[in-house]
């Protein structure tokens, strides 16, 4: 009789972890699911769903790691947002210490990279950010409210073309436009904060935010998403279209986001890198 895979999650905020719990459940029976909390960041309603949760500081990754393997975990995730203000406040550990001795560029890739690679020391494999999650990423064109018009298909090949360069200089994987005009790109500051932006400086008016991956993303870690908090935000600033990356973004709570879509009335249009909108 084979054992139950024990899988870790490293949860930060927002629905995310929520969502992979239950794909989990849905398509692992037995699985064993172990998270790893953080103060201020993780929803505390996830222990409930969870096998055992422990909770700690951002950067405490020796004591992480520790849990883990009292638990017998051999597969992590890492999924979930941390807030800039706690990047920037850490109390690292000693593990974590080394990691920022070594790393000479500190984005996400390498610091995740990093982690990633003291997990494996361990005996611990990270998996793509995406298992379970493939029903929860949209093939190529229009996703769910209005459909694009010609005006917004040409800003979201355009958009899309500014968004894979940005992103492959480790800046940012969304970005804000209207009408051929680049209003905001993202950077450290977070997508929130970029569509806020770009909402004001386009003034609401036929602004669009496309999100993308980065070319040689690695899954594992920093994958976009978009959820119902991405519309709400959108609705505010006055994006009416959100262009994203056909089978390399995630979208959570489909179903709500889909309320959201119709009664905003944003629509959501998926592009393939390769052959370009609506294919």
């Amino acid at each position: 009789m084979s054992q139950p895979r024990i899988i870790g999650i490293i949860a930060g905020s927002g629905v995310y972890p929520a969502t992979f719990i239950a794909a989990a459940r849905r398509q692992c029976p037995g699985v064993k699911l172990v998270v790893a909390a953080f103060h201020g960041e993780t929803d505390p309603h996830l222990a409930d769903q969870a096998d055992a949760t422990e909770w700690f500081r951002v950067a405490q990754l020796g004591k992480m790691i520790r849990f883990f393997r009292s638990e017998g975990v051999t597969e992590a995730v890492m999924m979930g947002q941390i807030s800039p203000k706690n990047l920037f406040d850490l109390r690292p550990d000693l593990r974590v210490l080394l990691i920022l001795a070594r790393v000479k560029e500190r984005n996400a890739e390498t610091l995740f990279g990093a982690i990633a690679d003291e997990l494996g020391k361990e005996g611990i494999e990270v998996l793509s950010a995406t298992t379970f999650l493939d029903d929860h990423l949209p093939a190529a064109g229009h996703v769910c409210g209005p459909t694009f018009g010609k005006r917004q298909l040409a800003d979201a090949d355009f958009g899309f073309r500014i968004a894979k360069e940005t992103s492959a200089h480790d800046i940012g994987q969304s970005v804000v436009v209207r009408h051929g005009t680049v209003l905001a790109v993202e950077a450290f500051e977070g997508t929130n904060a970029c569509i806020r932006r770009g909402g004001e400086l386009g003034r609401g008016k036929d602004v669009m935010l496309v999100k993308v991956s980065k070319p040689n993303q690695d899954f594992r870690f920093d994958v976009p998403v978009v959820g119902p908090q991405t519309l709400e935000t959108c609705a505010a600033a006055g994006v009416r279209g959100i262009t994203i990356e056909a089978k390399r973004t995630l979208l959570l709570e489909k179903e709500k986001v889909a309320e959201l879509c119709a009664k905003h009335q944003i629509g959501i249009h998926a592009l393939d890198a390769v052959g370009g909108v609506g294919r």
